[in-house]
């Protein structure tokens, strides 16, 4: 025998294991999201493999929710939890196989560099300890866990409404590094963009819309297997009351600007996807989106302009259940989603690391250029 134990009965946790007999053969399957018929999303424990050649076959990787996502792909792993590094992977049309020797005894891989619930109660606790924050609970998930909302800035009379939402789907985990970037320099007191913008705007952050899947280790879907991203329209608190808690709080708040944080399986660029096509959108609007896209670009160089969903892509009775076309549609405000890689930018490629939470983090921390820009345009 290896000695070869694998492992995944930890907070976003999802393996199941064929046969671990044999190093260089060992077999996997990643297991659906609880109710529904979505993966794509693992992250599993390995242990007892020092200096061992690991051949990891992830046997039903040709029937995952976006099979072309693996094209170009390759899996994360770490050590420590914290830094996580990219290691060779291929995938041959039917099988996604890892190949890999670890120098330690025990390591993690995923798909993606995951972003645990406790760093998420962390970043809700840190993020409290600003006189900029105030914290909210908006209800409860199906699993019974807080559903938390941050209140970066004071309204007030003349001041615009912002609305930030992150990681609907739950394995889109850079979705939520992205989040924490984006807050930690809106409370930097250093930083004077972000003084400036709370004076001119309240901010309405929500950095895990779907905490129950985040922890199931589940891809796409709620505890129930709901797809919250396809909700919007019609939310309920017996289906989805993440969705259903964020549009009472939006109806009460109002909405002027609203961002929307995934990450997209696919293409290796970061993008955005707004309201272009779409019947209820006039070109004044559109024209407030294209020129923040255009303004993150200059601001950052890991965001381009070329690349992204084909207009069209969803018909209007499919486009008004996502997040960013509900709430263009009933605010009239630009909405938009920011879409990032789970491989990397392909025009600026990291070897060691791919796209990382690091990048993902200064992505948001980026945004604060084209909000502020955007605010200047409408005073």
């Amino acid at each position: 025998m290896s000695g070869i134990h694998i492992s995944a009965q930890f907070d976003s946790g999802n393996i199941e294991v064929v046969d671990a007999g044999k190093p260089d053969d060992i077999q996997l399957r990643i297991r659906q999201d609880s109710g529904s018929e979505f993966y794509q999303w693992f992250h599993f424990r390995v242990q007892g493999a020092r200096d061992q050649a690991l051949r990891l076959r992830l046997l039903n990787a040709a029937g995952a929710s976006y099979p072309d996502g693996w094209d170009d792909y390759r899996a994360v792993a770490s050590y420590d939890r914290k830094h996580w590094f990219r290691v060779p992977t291929r995938y041959d049309g039917s099988e996604l196989v890892i190949e890999h020797t670890p120098a330690q005894d025990s390591l993690y891989y995923a798909c993606f560099a995951p972003y645990s619930f406790e760093r998420h109660l962390d970043l809700i606790a840190r993020a409290g300890q600003s006189e900029r924050v105030r914290i909210e609970r908006l209800g409860e998930t199906l699993d019974g866990r807080d559903f938390d909302m941050l209140r970066i800035g004071e309204p007030a009379e003349g001041r615009r409404t912002l609305w930030v939402t992150a990681r609907q789907h739950p394995g889109e985990s850079m979705a939520q590094w992205c989040a924490e970037g984006l807050i930690e320099r809106l409370l930097d007191r250093h930083d004077a963009q972000a003084a400036r913008i709370l004076e001119e705007a309240v901010i309405y952050l929500v950095p895990n819309m779907n905490p129950d899947g985040a922890v199931r280790g589940h891809l796409r879907t709620n505890a129930l297997g709901v797809n919250l991203n396809r909700e919007w329209d019609s939310p309920s608190l017996e289906r989805s009351p993440e969705v259903y808690c964020v549009r009472r709080r939006m109806e009460e708040t109002g909405v002027n600007l609203y961002l929307d944080l995934h990450g997209d399986e696919g293409l290796p660029c970061n993008f955005i996807a707004g309201q272009e096509g779409l019947p209820w959108a006039p070109e004044a609007l559109l024209e407030q989106e294209r020129q923040f896209e255009r303004d993150l670009a200059a601001a950052n160089a890991d965001f381009q302009l070329e690349r992204g969903y084909p207009i069209g892509k969803f018909v209007p009775e499919e486009a008004i259940t996502l997040a960013s076309n509900w709430v263009g549609k009933r605010f009239q405000c630009p909405a938009m989603t920011l879409e990032m890689p789970f491989k990397d930018y392909d025009l600026r490629p990291d070897p060691l690391q791919g796209w990382s939470p690091e990048r993902s983090a200064r992505l948001g921390a980026s945004l604060l250029d084209p909000i502020l820009a955007w605010l200047g345009r409408r005073s």
